[in-house]
């Protein structure tokens, strides 16, 4: 029978941690990297019986996420974040497909995403497909400190059943992921050579409004497609004009 192993990082996810963990308790074994977590995280992950690798650096999410799949020790890998879970449906298809001989190296699967306790039908958000279970050494985090994705080398293959995902719980929780997320995009841009300015942060951001809301059907989910342009338009234009910043200070 094929061990698998959950990966997961986490820094003071005391809120959803357990869940996410609780989802996925047919693992063979779970492995957590927390970033100096202040909260319960630690203690909580503990006794839903995972392994704890205390990291007291952050190096970005692709090479954290990286840190936990070298710990990891099963055949295959599944990959959540702390405010994901999985439903039983999605954890039934995992059993069957780590199960079956003539597997693909690697799967995907579309992720429900939430925002303030909505769940978001369009905007771009749905159905949002990510690579999260893999046969370990066929795949890897690019290492890139935000927006990391596997990649797996042979085939991928899809399943249809949901990750389940609260990516906003509130408007505070917004504008604390639209900063972070911001100073992490604009060091990677900066890093990259790419160049802004006040102005092209202001026509990236209406663009990202525009996009979202408009092009993406956003207006198709009311109050909640709303808000969502409206988070991304707020993270676009930081992380622009963070960038535009950046550059002035090179000068």
């Amino acid at each position: 029978m094929p061990r698998l192993s959950l990966i997961v990082i986490a820094r003071n996810e005391e809120g959803s941690i357990g869940r996410c963990l609780r989802s996925a308790s047919f693992a063979d074994e779970m492995v957590v990297v927390d970033n100096q977590s202040s909260d319960k995280t630690v203690e909580i992950a503990l006794a839903l019986g995972a392994r704890v690798i205390h990291s007291a650096d952050w190096p970005g999410f692709g090479p954290q996420k990286n840190r936990a799949l070298d710990a990891a020790t099963g055949d295959w890998v599944l990959s959540l974040d702390a405010d994901e879970w999985i439903e039983r449906p999605l954890a039934d298809a995992i059993k069957a497909a780590i199960t079956d001989p003539g597997a693909a190296d690697g799967f995907e699967m579309p992720r429900r995403s939430r925002f303030c306790g909505q769940v978001v039908g369009h905007c771009g958000w749905w159905p949002d497909y990510v690579t999260r279970l893999w046969r370990r050494g066929k795949g890897r985090f690019v290492d890139v400190p935000v927006h990391e994705r596997v990649i797996v080398e042979g085939n991928v293959a899809r399943l249809k059943e949901p990750i389940e995902h609260d990516a906003i719980a509130d408007l505070a929780d917004a504008r604390e992921k639209a900063a972070r997320y911001a100073i992490a995009a604009a060091a990677e841009m900066a890093s990259q050579g790419k160049r802004s300015s006040r102005g092209k942060a202001i026509v990236r951001s209406a663009g990202a409004f525009l996009r979202t809301y408009i092009w993406r059907a956003g207006f198709l989910d009311g109050a909640t497609g709303w808000r969502v342009a409206r988070y991304n338009t707020d993270y676009t234009f930081q992380k622009w004009a963070l960038l535009a910043e950046r550059n002035a200070q090179k000068k």
